[in-house]
């Protein structure tokens, strides 16, 4: 009975709180992916190898335009419009619309990634996965309220196993790290959102499914 009152007391206190906010704004969804690619452009030794720091730029460009920059705006004018109710997308019908719109932007980087000449094949697997997740968060979402920091979190972490299985390089430092953050994300979800276990384990879950199904595929 005291251990539950002390989750409980732990749970409300405002420093954890606050804390568990501010993991959610810095690992949330629309930042997952490019801290992906940004690791993939600065500290992987040969998956860019050769590109120029002009062209690795413009990558990252490519990257936080679609799955940064349009999916905030996309919220922020359905919200400026009244389609939405709240920019922390509180309720299900609210997600419906900047998930799709989210979906488009994540098809349209695999797209334009998949038909550049020289791009890494790993990036567009990648974005394969994200726009699967994506189109897999939209489908959930009619049955549950799916975490979405958990399906982002999933996508990484399985994108991080699946290299460090593939390729003959030290992966230790980096996947320990993923495995921490994405505990790290799933344990602040927990704090200060209404999420049900299974929202966030299924969305850990299915974000890997998808990181798996986008890597055989792509």
């Amino acid at each position: 009975m005291s251990i539950v009152a002390n989750e409980n007391q732990l749970a409300t206190s405002w420093p954890l709180r606050f804390l568990a906010q501010i993991i959610s704004y810095v690992l949330h969804p629309v930042f997952i992916p490019v801290y992906v690619v940004l690791f993939l452009l600065y500290e992987h030794p040969f998956h860019f190898l050769g590109y120029a720091d002009r062209q690795k730029v413009m990558v990252v460009g490519q990257a936080l335009a679609m799955y940064t920059f349009f999916p905030l705006v996309t919220v922020g004018l359905l919200r400026a419009l009244g389609f939405i109710r709240s920019f922390h997308l509180h309720d299900r019908k609210d997600r419906i619309i900047p998930l799709v719109a989210c979906g488009i932007w994540y098809f349209w980087i695999w797209y334009v990634w998949r038909n550049m000449a020289g791009q890494s094949p790993v990036t567009v697997q990648l974005a394969l996965g994200i726009w699967l997740a994506a189109s897999l968060g939209v489908l959930l979402n009619s049955y549950m309220k799916i975490s979405l920091h958990a399906l982002s979190m999933g996508v990484a972490l399985c994108f991080m196993l699946l290299l460090s299985v593939q390729e003959n390089l030290h992966y230790g430092t980096w996947l320990s790290s993923t495995i921490f953050l994405t505990g790290l994300v799933c344990t602040a979800r927990f704090i200060v959102s209404d999420h049900r276990p299974i929202e966030i384990y299924g969305g850990v879950f299915a974000g890997m499914l998808c990181m798996l199904v986008g890597w055989v595929v792509g």
